[in-house]
């Protein structure tokens, strides 16, 4: 097959979207399939692209670190406000059209297949433009809860008022459910959300979950530390999706009980900076590392005795698994679980740590204070990696989703 892929992020960025398309386009590629790629020069999490390398510059075709071609579409430079980032996504998605159509038309060799993926939304209808004008199958990719998560964040913003919110809102989720609908299939991350779509009258929904690479993650060894001390771990998007000031609160919390307890939060995001002066305006025990290199993520694992994997308590996230949390169960340690839903179900499944109640500091310092008084609990062996070998492990979600993109070009 011919896969056309149409996508706001593409490494060399680094992030869950990134990671699980290099992923795929790797087995994709080995798998003997031709893979092309649609996406702006990497200009993520900034907003800025800064000095390009010449091979990511827009309007270059070269050939990616797995054999894939990659086609650069502009892009615009944006700031953290949500339109200014939105602006930034329907430019690439309509360069991604132009392009596309400019490239393919007419030609015998136009790609079997398109997949849209979100992030960023305007990428969806894009990609379902491409497939219709080259008369081609689409697949479009939900990564997380769209278009719930649009009402339940309050990514529309202010506005002018309740009413005309309401009313984007309701716009915005009916023209998302309709594209939805037209698509050949749908992909989603998660059972609950499949199920969610298929209620709504989407045609085929997949679940091809994000998840892992197992075999290049070697287990940890059990976590060792003197009783009444704790290490806990947070690693991924500072952001408000992930409320992350309730665990700095409950990291203040326990060390005034007189844990020895230190929190380190390893990435970046809008919330970095008011995390941070939560944090020292508390005095609590939390260090922030800022982004580190793929190659130093082991590390901070090894230095953890829980990882935390913390969610808001937004309705759509029941539907929500947090591409970190396979990551952290492969690894073999114990996750904190401050998530609800179908994530939550999966470490209660899987015996891999303890769950508590979203954006619930006391519930969270409760539990982080047991854990540091009986530190038998957070030996949780290799039962989380056993159920991400059978689940979540990218050689078979790979698997998976060639023999749907197969089933829709036959």
């Amino acid at each position: 097959m011919h896969v056309l892929l149409v996508t706001h992020h593409y490494a060399p960025e680094t992030g869950a979207p990134q990671r699980r398309w290099s992923a795929f386009v790797r087995r994709f590629v080995d798998a003997g399939h031709r893979v092309t790629v649609l996406a702006p020069p990497p200009h993520y999490p900034s907003g800025r692209a800064g000095d390009l390398a010449p091979h990511d510059r827009v309007g270059t075709v070269t050939r990616g670190q797995h054999g894939e071609t990659v086609v650069r579409v502009r892009f615009r430079t944006h700031d953290h406000r949500l339109v200014s980032r939105s602006v930034d996504q329907a430019v690439a998605a309509t360069d991604s059209l132009v392009r596309a159509v400019a490239r393919y038309a007419g030609r015998r060799d136009r790609p079997d297949v398109v997949i849209a993926t979100a992030p960023g939304l305007p990428s969806i209808p894009a990609g379902m433009a491409v497939a219709r004008l080259l008369r081609r199958p689409v697949v479009v990719e939900m990564r997380d809860a769209w278009p719930d998560l649009i009402g339940s964040s309050g990514m529309l913003g202010p506005g002018h008022g309740r009413g005309r919110r309401a009313l984007a809102t309701t716009a915005a989720h009916r023209a998302m459910t309709h594209l939805q609908r037209r698509a050949d299939a749908v992909v989603t991350t998660t059972v609950s959300f499949a199920e969610v779509l298929r209620e709504r009258g989407a045609r085929r929904v997949e679940v091809v979950r994000n998840g892992t690479s197992v075999a290049h993650l070697d287990p940890l060894p059990p976590a060792v530390g003197p009783a009444g001390s704790l290490r806990v771990l947070y690693l991924g998007t500072l952001g408000r999706s992930q409320g992350l000031a309730a665990a700095v609160k409950a990291a203040d919390v326990v060390r005034e009980r007189g844990v020895d307890l230190v929190m380190r939060v390893v990435g970046t995001g809008a919330d970095e900076a008011y995390l941070y002066d939560t944090a020292r305006r508390l005095g609590a025990p939390v260090q922030f590392v800022g982004r580190v290199p793929q190659g130093d993520v082991r590390a901070h694992y090894a230095w953890a005795d829980t990882s935390l994997v913390s969610l808001r308590d937004w309705g759509p996230f029941e539907w929500t698994v947090p591409s970190k949390l396979y990551e952290a169960l492969a690894v073999g340690r114990h996750v904190t679980a401050s998530i609800a839903g179908e994530a939550a179900r999966i470490v209660t499944e899987s015996d891999a740590g303890d769950v508590v109640a979203p954006q619930d500091p006391a519930a969270l310092a409760d539990l982080w204070t047991r854990l540091a008084e009986d530190r038998a609990r957070l030996d949780v062996g290799l039962r989380g990696r056993r159920w991400v070998l059978d689940n979540a492990d990218h050689d078979r979600l790979a698997a998976h989703y060639l023999d749907l993109l197969g089933g829709l070009t036959t």
